[in-house]
């Protein structure tokens, strides 16, 4: 496969489904203006689907290799959507340990908004991690990280996994896990960090409730305000409100 080919093919086919309206529709799902071509995420998907679905014989290293080729070459939004689309399929049985690396530079050096970041977190890290669970302890090193992006994707990869269902097993993920992103991240200025703080204390709520509402106690003074409200938001309304009012002694 001449890789540099078809990347070009791919992305040419990508713009020729560009809308402009769409395009200036998006941007209200965004603080700042993105650069985006105005194609849904579904016809991304679908354009990347077709591609793998013509050629099931491909090796999954030419496939990693394509992904990385359409990152390099990527201005818009979409575009880092398709690279990452073109994984999809494949990376939950033919993909090994290594895409975590990939991901990891993909975060710090291609992924620059919310929607790219979740949507590496939740359609192509989840399928892989139900093939790998062994890997998903790796993403705490993401913690470290200089992008916000990859700080915010060691909590949200691993959302989907705080109690799933994997074959015949249940899998869980340990509290200690989700505890210590969270304290690890509980200073951190960026907004969309603490969102995905919030959000993996909101899901591991409802799995475990009573160790959830002592976190968040116990923590309530350090709490930023978008990681204590997203975490509370599904507890039952007697604990929401007494959490609250630790909320509130704390200024928040």
């Amino acid at each position: 496969m001449n890789t540099e080919a078809v990347a070009e093919q791919l992305l040419e086919q990508l713009a020729s489904k560009a809308d402009g309206a769409f395009a200036q529709g998006m941007q209200r799902y965004f603080p700042s203006e993105i650069k985006a071509l105005g194609v849904s995420n579904a016809a991304v998907v679908a354009l990347a689907n077709d591609h793998v679905r013509a050629r099931p014989d491909t090796p999954a290293a030419a496939r990693l290799h394509l992904a990385e080729e359409v990152l390099s070459r990527a201005t818009h939004h979409e575009e880092v959507l398709l690279g990452f689309a073109l994984l999809h399929k494949v990376a939950k049985a033919e993909l090994g340990p290594e895409l975590l690396d990939h991901c990891l530079d993909w975060l710090e050096q291609h992924v620059s908004n919310w929607a790219q970041c979740d949507d590496l977190c939740l359609k192509l890290l989840y399928p892989f991690f139900l093939g790998h669970l062994d890997q998903i302890p790796r993403t705490r090193a993401w913690i470290e990280s200089p992008s916000s992006w990859a700080r915010r994707a060691a909590n949200v990869a691993v959302v989907k996994f705080v109690r799933r269902r994997v074959g015949r097993a249940t899998y869980e993920l340990p509290l200690s896990h989700v505890f210590d992103n969270c304290v690890r991240l509980m200073h951190d200025e960026d907004v969309y960090v603490q969102k995905g703080c919030g959000w993996l204390l909101k899901v591991a709520g409802q799995a475990h409730p009573e160790e959830v509402e002592a976190f968040v106690r116990r923590w309530s003074g350090d709490l930023k305000r978008d990681t204590f409200r997203y975490a509370i938001e599904k507890m039952d309304r007697q604990t929401r409100a007494s959490l609250m009012s630790l909320g509130r002694e704390a200024g928040r």
